[in-house]
């Protein structure tokens, strides 16, 4: 297995620097980079809104754990504190799909198990793979219809920035 998904998103700080460093720190593995999309924190902790995009990322050497590795790696270099569910994050990176492999186990499940919840995932993971299909509910269905089936507020409160990041 070689290819993954991944969710970044950061609302501490200079957030959209803390995006860009995890696509540097992913360096050639990275395949596409979405856009920037600003929106309102989830989970109803009251913090700022974040910033957060999309990554497709490729690396014949590793397997599922392996990104998630890399993906804690990436928050422990950007001094990410875990003191309170879905609070405030200086980077935050979810591996939301690794080559559509379904796993139960409580320290990676895939696909992540809100990611069909997620407009702000969904959204930016169409930019970059407008074809893309996610298990749902034990059912593989296209992404575009996941998002469609979400409420329209939760929909209209991801809002493209003008924000790049550089890969």
């Amino acid at each position: 297995m070689t290819r993954a998904v991944l969710s970044i998103g950061s609302n501490i700080g200079d957030s959209l620097a803390h995006l860009q460093s995890a696509v540097d720190g992913l360096g050639d593995a990275v395949v596409a980079v979405s856009p920037v999309y600003s929106t309102a924190p989830w989970g109803g902790v009251e913090q700022q809104d974040f910033l957060n995009a999309v990554l497709l990322v490729d690396d014949p050497t590793a397997g599922s754990y392996d990104w998630l590795l890399r993906s804690r790696n990436l928050e422990e270099d950007a001094d990410r504190v875990r003191d309170q569910r879905w609070g405030p994050r200086s980077l935050d990176v979810d591996v939301v799909d690794c080559e559509g492999i379904v796993s139960a186990d409580p320290e990676l499940t895939l696909p992540h198990p809100r990611a069909h919840l997620r407009a702000f995932v969904l959204i930016p993971w169409l930019d970059v793979e407008p074809g893309a299909t996610l298990m749902v509910d034990q059912e593989v269905r296209a992404v575009a219809q996941v998002l469609a089936n979400l409420d329209r507020s939760e929909r209209d409160g991801v809002r493209v920035t003008d924000s790049v990041l550089i890969r």
